[in-house]
């Protein structure tokens, strides 16, 4: 290469190098200003309220009233006071106000251990108190009865007259019972017969032992179909008679007690012929609250079996 070559190709390798950090330098310096220029406007821009979801809110204070003792009220405690227990259903202001007072605890002047009362809840978890009870005061009912175990407390027996009325009036034939009022002699004599023939877990599952029978409280009774004969108790849920009683018995103060479908809350199998006896606003709030047992109608913990 001459030495003029030479000259111009350091020349050309001097401009292309200088070039280069030249235009690097030019970008970086637009670049800052463009970061400035936003910076400028972005401090000039009107400062912003602070989020809504940053600020206090004041504490709200909620008062509960406590509800109202209805055993405190003069009409509920001169009903009681005089043993009248539709009167005391009434002061509560009917069988759904006198459950729910009942089930949320704010009855303290309401028992479900007293036998004397129509609301005495007797089951495989509550017997009797004491379990000797004898009621104050029976009557023989009305109707045919095929055994002599045919008293009711009045009360009971003046519904089921009412009832049995009802069905011939109705077309639905007649009724009878089988077995009313049992006291605790004729309950242990009952229930032994039934361990004899079917061991003991076989008689618990349909009778009840000495003390623990809802027969013993006067406000039970097992009903039969009479058409002009009259049937066998077991026999009453599939006749005309055990249909109508099944839907209407309600009406008269009375509930099915062991329905299908609830012997793990019973304790016992299927009585469709074991009426008991509640009053006719405990049974209707029973009926129209759909109710299937006594225990779920008083918010009470089942009671399949006995606890000893």
């Amino acid at each position: 290469m001459s030495a003029v070559q030479s000259r111009h190709a350091a020349r050309e390798s001097l401009a292309v190098r200088v070039a280069v950090p030249v235009g690097v330098l030019f970008t970086a310096v637009a670049s800052l200003a463009t970061l400035l220029t936003s910076a400028s406007a972005a401090s000039d821009a009107p400062e912003l309220p602070a989020p809504a979801a940053a600020m206090a809110l004041p504490t709200v204070e909620v008062e509960r009233a406590a509800a109202a003792n209805p055993c405190v009220d003069d009409e509920v405690i001169a009903a009681l006071a005089a043993g009248d227990d539709r009167a005391t259903v009434r002061a509560f202001g009917g069988g759904a106000e006198f459950r729910a007072a009942v089930v949320s605890d704010n009855a303290p002047c309401v028992s479900l251990s007293d036998p004397d009362r129509t609301w005495v809840v007797v089951n495989k978890h509550r017997p009797l108190q004491p379990e000797a009870f004898v009621p104050a005061s029976l009557t023989g009912v009305g109707v045919r009865a095929t055994s002599g175990s045919d008293d009711l407390r009045p009360e009971a027996t003046a519904a089921l007259d009412a009832m049995a009325d009802a069905i011939v009036a109705e077309g639905a034939g007649t009724i009878g019972i089988n077995n009313g009022y049992r006291s605790y002699d004729v309950q242990t004599r009952t229930y032994g017969s039934h361990v004899r023939q079917k061991g003991q877990a076989g008689a618990d599952a349909i009778s009840a032992r000495p003390g623990f029978s809802e027969h013993q409280s006067g406000l039970a009774f097992d009903l039969i179909a009479c058409s002009p004969q009259c049937g066998s108790h077991e026999a009453f849920g599939s006749t005309s008679q055990g249909e109508w009683v099944a839907a209407n018995a309600w009406r008269f103060g009375f509930i099915v007690r062991y329905e299908q479908g609830e012997t793990g809350t019973t304790g016992y199998e299927p009585e469709p012929w074991h009426i008991r006896y509640l009053g006719e606003e405990l049974a209707a709030a029973y009926h129209d609250g759909g109710f299937h047992t006594l225990e779920e109608f008083f918010g009470l913990p089942a009671a399949p079996d006995y606890e000893h």
